[in-house]
C-alpha cells in the first residue's frame, strides 16, 4: 500500500534518515500528526483508533473528535511507519531541539512508559504534546497554541467589530434624537 502513495520515495528517504528518538511529523490535510521514531520502521504515537488522522475521511465532526469518534482518551501505540504515514508526507522534525533533546534511550523509555490508554485533549494533551514530552520533557503543541491564538484573534476582532457597530448605532440614534429636538 505504501508504494501506491505519490510520496513513497520521499517517505522512504525520511525513513532511511530517521534516528531513534527523532520526532516524525506526518502532514495531514488540515493538521500534522506527530510520533517518535523507535527504529526498525516503528513509530510510537498517540492515536485515536486504527487511523490517527483525518486525511482520508474528513467530516465536520472530526474537528471535535479523533478519527470521527468523540472521546477524551486515546492510545499510545507502536505502529509501523508505513501504516502511520498512509498516503501523506512525513518529515523528521526536531525543530524544538532548542529545548535540549533527551538521549534516544531516555526518549524511547519515556514513550514506552505511556503505552496504552491515556487522557486526550486536542488543546492540552494531543499527539504533538506527547512527542514533545517524550523528546524534551516539554508538554507543548505549536498547533494547539496557534489554534488558541487564532481563536483569540477572531474572538477579539468580533468583539471589536461588535463594539464599533454598537457605538455607531448608538451615535446614530443620538444624532437622530438631537435632530428631532432642534427647532426648525
Amino acid at each position: 500500500m505504501a508504494a501506491l502513495s505519490p510520496y513513497y520515495n520521499h517517505n522512504k528517504r525520511v525513513l532511511e534518515d530517521a534516528r531513534v528518538g527523532d520526532k516524525i511529523q506526518f502532514r495531514r490535510k488540515i493538521y500534522s500528526h506527530w510520533g517518535i521514531y523507535l527504529g526498525d520502521e516503528d513509530v510510537i504515537h498517540l492515536s485515536g483508533d486504527e487511523n490517527d488522522g483525518l486525511s482520508d475521511d474528513f467530516r465536520p465532526e472530526h474537528l471535535f473528535s479523533i478519527c470521527g469518534q468523540v472521546f477524551n482518551k486515546a492510545n499510545v501505540c507502536i505502529e509501523n511507519f508505513w501504516k502511520v504515514v498512509g498516503s501523506d508526507l512525513a518529515y523528521i522534525n526536531n525543530c524544538d531541539d532548542k529545548w535540549c533533546a533527551l538521549t534516544p534511550e531516555k526518549i524511547v523509555k519515556r514513550a514506552k512508559e505511556k503505552l496504552g490508554v491515556v487522557g486526550y485533549n486536542i488543546i492540552f494533551s494531543n499527539c504533538e504534546h506527547f512527542a514533545n514530552w517524550c523528546r524534551y520533557g516539554q508538554c507543548k503543541s505549536d498547533q494547539a497554541d496557534k489554534f488558541l491564538t487564532g481563536v483569540a484573534v477572531v474572538g477579539g476582532t468580533a468583539l471589536a467589530v461588535g463594539a464599533v457597530y454598537a457605538l455607531a448605532k448608538f451615535a446614530g440614534r443620538e444624532k437622530s434624537k438631537n435632530q428631532k429636538e432642534l427647532p426648525q
